[in-house]
C-alpha cells in the first residue's frame, strides 16, 4: 500500500473540519479525495486552502508571508497575562523577562491570541530547534497533546519542533451539505488506488457536547430511568439481575437515544428497582479513538453503589438514603491542623476490640474513632484527610491498596463496606464521618479524578470523549497510572463536579485534596470551585498542583484552592539536618507568601504524606533510610520540624503517626504495603515524648496564646521581624513586633545545626512587660524545667529551639 499524504484528518463540526497534509502544497497539487463510511460516500461541497493560521492551535507557530514567523498561544492556554516564547535559540528560561521575546496580545481571525512575530530564516536549522511557552513566574504552558511536533528528550521534558516543512500550507478547509453520524468511522483518502485513509476524528468541538439531564439510575415515582452519555455508540443495552454473581440471569433492555439530546441513551422501567444490580454494554467503532466492546460489562460511571471494581452497580433510590447530619460547623481554613490518614492503616492495629472483618473498613475505623482513647483525637487535630474511599480496583476485597486507581467517583468503596452487595458502604461512610464531627473532626477526602484505575470503564463509553490522546491516538500518561482525563471535556467536568456535590450531600464531607491537581488544570478548577461553593459555601478545596508533567501552584495562587507545598517539605527536610538558608526559613515561616499563596491558608505545609518515604526514614542517621529504631538526634530533629511546622504560617499537616516516629523500613513506595503502613500505636508508648511534644505545638496553635500563627489575610509588613545568626542557618522571628494585631506578641527561636550559637537580638526586641519562655526542643513548660530569659544576646544550644510569648509595654 502506497503512503498517504494526509497526516491527519478532524471535523470542526459536523459539517466542517480540516485535512492536514505531509508538507506545503498548492491546491492545484492536492490529489482528488474521497470521503467514505460504512457502506456510503460523501462529497466535499467546498474545499479550499484553510488560513495559515490554523497551524497556530496544532503546532504553536505559523509561516505569514513566506518570511515571517509566527509564534501564536491561545489565551485560554494560561491564565496569565505575561507570557513568552523561550527555546534553543534563546536559552530557554532566559528569555523570561526578556521584552524581545515576550509575546503580545492581538487577534487572528478575530479571535484574541498572543503573538510574536520575527524573520524565519534564524528558526530553521538541523537539528530542528525546540520551543516551548513560559509566564513571566517561570510556569511553562502546554501545548496540545496530540501536537504533531511534540519531542521528547532523554529527561522526559517535552518541547515542540520548528519544521520549515510545516508552515501552515499544509492545511486545507471543507464543508458538507449534510451533518456526518459521529457513530460512524468516516475516513479520508485520495482517490488514487492502493493508498491508505486517514480516519476523520471529531475534533475540539465534540468535548462541548453535553447533558443537564439526570445521569444513572434516578427512581422516582416508583419507576426507574436510566441514562447514558455515550455521544459516539451505535448501541446500548441495560442488563438488570436480581443476584450480583457473574452468569446470574439478567434482563436485557435496550436503551434509545432522547428524543432532544441524541448523545443521551435512556430507558425508562416503570418499576422501583432500588437494590438491583445492573451493567451497560456499548457498541461503536473501534479504531485510534475508539474502543467499544459490545461484550464488556460497563460499570455506570454515576453508580451510586458498586459491589466491586468490575461491577456490577447497585440501584440506589436517594429517597432511601438518610441525609448527613448539617449540626458540624467546618473550621475556618487558617484553623485547621489535619492528619493524613488511611481508613485501614487507623483500624488494623487500633486498641480496641474489633473483628479482622471490622479491621478492613468503615465500620472499625468508625469504632475507633468513637472510643475515648482514639489517637488523632488524643493528638490535637481538628481534621483528618482519608486517602481516597471511591470505588477503586483493588483484586480482592482483603487486598491492600491505598486507592488512587479508582474505577468510579460515585460508590464508596467495595472493600470497606461490611456488605457490598447490599450497598452498606453507603451508610457505614456516613456513619464514619458523622463519628469524626463528633470528635470535633472536619472530613478531606483524597479524590483522584485525573485518571481512572482498571478496568477504565470511561474508555469502553469513549475513549476519545474522556481521555487525552497523543498524536497517534495512544493514551497520555502523566500522572504514570496509564492514562489521563480529558477533564476539560464539557462532560468529564459534570462528572467531576457531580461526584464532588454527592459526597458533600450524601455524606456530609467537608472538603476535598485533588491528586495530581495539574492534569486537571487551572480553569477547570475554578469551575469547580464556583460550582461546589454554590452547594457548601465553606468547601475546603486543596490541589496537590503538580504532575509529571508540571507544577500549577503559582496559577492557582489567583483561586480560591490551597495547594500542597512541596517547597516546603523539601526545604524543612534540609533545614533540620543543617542544611538550607536563613532566607529560606523566613519565606517558608512567613507562609510562602505571594508566589505561592496570596492568602495565609493557601499553602499547606508538610513534611511527609502517604508517598515516597516517611519522615524518619528520609532524615535518620541510619544506614538505608531505615529510621525503625531512630537516634537521638533524629528524635531532636523531628522536634525542630514540629516546631517549625506549628509555628509557620498556613495550614500544618501531619502524616498519621509521624508524630510517634512511625518508619517503612526505609522502603519508598508502599501502596500495597499494608504491613508496613499499619499504625504500631505501641510507638505511643516508645516515643511518647515525642508524641507529646507534637499535641502540645498543635494545641497551643489551636489556643488563644496561638492566634498569631492563624493569619486569615496577610499580615501587615511590620508583623515579622526576623534575626538571623551571624555565618549561620539559626533565627529567631518575632510575630506582631509591629503590635498591629494586639499588645501579645510571640518569638520563635531555632537552631538547627550542629553547634551553639548565639543569635543577637540588639535593643530592637520590642519592649515587653513579661517575655515567657513555654516551650523549647523537648517540651511545652507546664511547671518545673529551666526557662530561659529573654535577654540580647539569645543562647542556642545544638538543635535547639524555643518559644516565648510577651505582651507589649506601653
Amino acid at each position: 500500500m502506497k503512503s498517504n499524504p494526509i497526516i491527519r484528518a478532524w471535523l470542526e463540526s459536523l459539517t466542517a473540519g480540516v485535512i492536514e497534509y505531509t508538507q506545503d502544497w498548492s491546491k492545484a497539487e492536492v490529489p482528488a479525495l474521497r470521503l467514505t463510511g460504512r457502506n456510503t460516500k460523501r462529497v466535499f461541497a467546498e474545499f479550499e486552502a484553510a488560513p495559515r493560521h490554523v497551524a497556530a492551535r496544532r503546532y504553536g507557530y505559523f509561516v505569514q508571508d513566506d518570511d515571517q514567523l509566527v509564534f501564536a498561544l491561545p489565551p485560554g492556554a494560561t491564565t496569565e497575562t505575561e507570557v513568552y516564547v523561550a527555546g534553543d535559540f534563546n536559552d530557554w528560561e532566559q528569555a523570561v523577562g526578556d521584552e524581545r521575546w515576550r509575546l503580545q496580545l492581538g487577534e487572528l481571525d478575530g479571535e484574541p491570541m498572543f503573538l510574536w512575530k520575527g524573520p524565519a530564516g534564524p528558526f530553521w536549522s538541523e537539528p530542528k530547534q525546540r520551543f516551548k511557552f513560559v509566564t513571566a513566574e517561570h510556569q511553562w504552558i502546554h501545548l496540545p497533546e496530540n501536537a504533531p511536533n511534540r519531542v521528547q528528550d532523554e529527561d522526559g521534558n517535552v518541547n515542540h519542533e520548528l519544521d520549515p516543512d510545516r508552515t501552515g500550507r499544509q492545511f486545507f478547509r471543507f464543508s458538507l451539505k449534510h451533518p456526518l453520524d459521529l457513530a460512524q468511522t468516516w475516513k479520508v483518502a485520495p482517490v488514487a488506488t492502493g493508498e491508505a485513509s486517514v480516519v476523520l476524528q471529531p475534533g475540539d468541538f465534540l468535548f462541548s457536547l453535553h447533558t443537564e439531564l439526570p445521569l444513572g439510575a434516578t427512581v422516582r415515582r416508583g419507576q426507574t430511568t436510566f441514562r447514558l452519555f455515550a455521544p459516539r455508540a451505535t448501541e446500548v443495552r441495560l442488563f438488570l439481575a436480581e443476584k450480583p454473581e457473574p452468569g446470574a440471569p439478567a434482563e436485557v433492555v435496550a436503551l434509545e437515544p432522547n428524543v432532544d439530546e441524541p448523545y443521551v441513551w435512556e430507558a425508562v422501567v416503570r418499576e422501583n428497582l432500588h437494590g438491583r444490580y445492573y451493567w451497560f454494554q456499548l457498541g461503536g467503532v473501534r479504531d485510534e479513538s475508539g474502543h467499544f466492546d459490545r461484550n464488556f460489562k460497563v460499570l455506570d460511571p454515576c453508580a451510586l453503589a458498586a459491589v466491586s471494581h468490575t461491577g456490577p452497580g447497585i440501584v440506589i433510590d436517594r429517597a432511601r438514603v438518610a441525609s448527613p447530619d448539617r449540626g458540624f460547623v467546618t473550621p475556618q481554613w487558617q484553623d485547621l491542623v489535619i492528619a493524613e490518614a488511611h481508613v485501614r492503616d487507623l483500624a488494623a492495629h487500633a486498641p480496641v476490640a474489633l473483628t479482622p472483618e471490622e479491621r478492613l473498613g468503615f465500620n472499625g475505623l468508625r469504632k475507633w474513632v468513637e472510643s475515648p482513647d482514639f489517637y488523632l483525637h488524643r493528638l490535637g487535630v481538628n481534621c483528618v484527610e482519608l486517602q481516597p474511599v471511591q470505588e477503586f480496583d483493588n483484586r480482592t476485597r482483603e487486598e491492600y491498596h491505598w486507592g488512587y486507581m479508582p474505577v468510579n467517583w460515585f460508590a464508596p468503596a467495595s472493600a470497606y463496606a461490611s456488605n457490598p452487595a447490599q450497598a452498606s458502604g453507603i451508610a457505614e461512610l456516613q456513619a464514619l464521618v458523622a463519628a469524626f464531627h463528633r470528635r470535633g473532626m472536619a472530613v478531606i477526602l483524597d479524590v483522584v479524578y485525573n485518571h481512572q484505575g482498571e478496568p477504565a470503564h470511561l474508555i469502553f463509553i469513549d475513549k476519545l470523549y474522556y481521555f487525552e490522546l497523543d498524536a497517534a491516538g495512544e493514551l497520555s500518561n502523566w500522572s504514570g497510572c496509564g492514562n489521563d482525563l480529558r477533564a476539560h471535556a464539557a462532560m468529564a467536568k459534570r462528572l467531576i463536579i457531580d461526584s464532588c456535590r454527592h459526597l458533600i450531600e450524601t455524606f456530609g464531607v467537608d472538603g476535598f485534596r485533588f491528586d495530581l491537581a495539574e492534569l486537571i488544570g487551572a480553569d477547570v478548577l475554578r469551575d469547580i470551585e464556583v460550582a461546589l461553593k454554590h452547594v457548601k459555601r465553606d468547601v475546603i478545596l486543596i490541589a496537590e498542583p503538580w504532575s509529571y508533567r508540571g507544577h500549577i501552584a503559582g496559577t492557582l495562587r489567583d483561586t480560591g484552592w490551597s495547594s500542597w507545598n512541596d517547597g516546603y517539605r523539601d526545604f524543612l527536610r534540609d533545614y533540620v539536618r543543617g542544611g538550607s538558608t536563613a532566607e529560606a526559613f523566613e519565606y517558608f515561616i512567613k507562609g510562602s507568601p505571594w508566589y505561592w499563596a496570596k492568602w495565609p491558608a493557601q499553602t499547606v505545609n508538610y513534611t511527609e504524606s502517604h508517598d515516597d518515604r516517611a519522615w524518619i526514614d528520609v532524615i535518620t542517621e541510619n544506614p538505608d533510610y531505615n529510621g525503625f529504631a531512630p537516634t537521638a538526634n533524629d528524635r531532636r530533629r523531628t522536634h525542630l520540624m514540629a516546631a517549625v511546622l506549628f509555628a509557620s504560617i498556613g495550614i500544618p499537616m501531619v502524616s498519621a503517626g509521624q508524630d510517634f516516629l512511625r518508619s517503612k523500613g526505609g522502603v519508598n513506595n508502599t501502596y500495597q504495603r499494608g504491613d508496613l503502613n499499619a499504625l504500631d500505636y505501641r510507638n505511643l508508648i516508645r516515643y511518647s515524648g515525642t508524641h507529646g511534644y507534637f499535641a502540645d505545638w498543635i494545641a497551643f496553635r489551636r489556643s488563644e496564646a496561638g492566634r498569631l500563627l492563624r493569619q486569615w489575610q496577610r499580615p501587615s509588613e511590620g508583623f515579622f521581624r526576623v534575626y538571623p545568626a551571624p555565618d549561620s542557618t539559626a533565627c529567631a522571628v518575632v510575630y506582631n513586633f509591629d503590635a498591629s494585631q494586639g499588645h501579645e506578641r510571640l518569638l520563635f527561636a531555632i537552631n538547627p545545626t550542629g553547634q551553639d550559637v548565639t543569635i543577637p537580638l540588639g535593643d530592637t526586641l520590642p519592649a515587653a512587660a513579661d517575655w515567657r519562655q513555654i516551650a523549647d526542643h523537648e517540651r511545652f513548660f507546664s511547671g518545673h524545667g529551666a526557662r530561659q530569659r529573654l535577654e540580647s544576646n539569645l543562647f542556642l544550644p545544638a538543635l535547639g529551639c524555643g518559644l516565648w510569648v510577651g505582651q507589649w509595654q506601653r
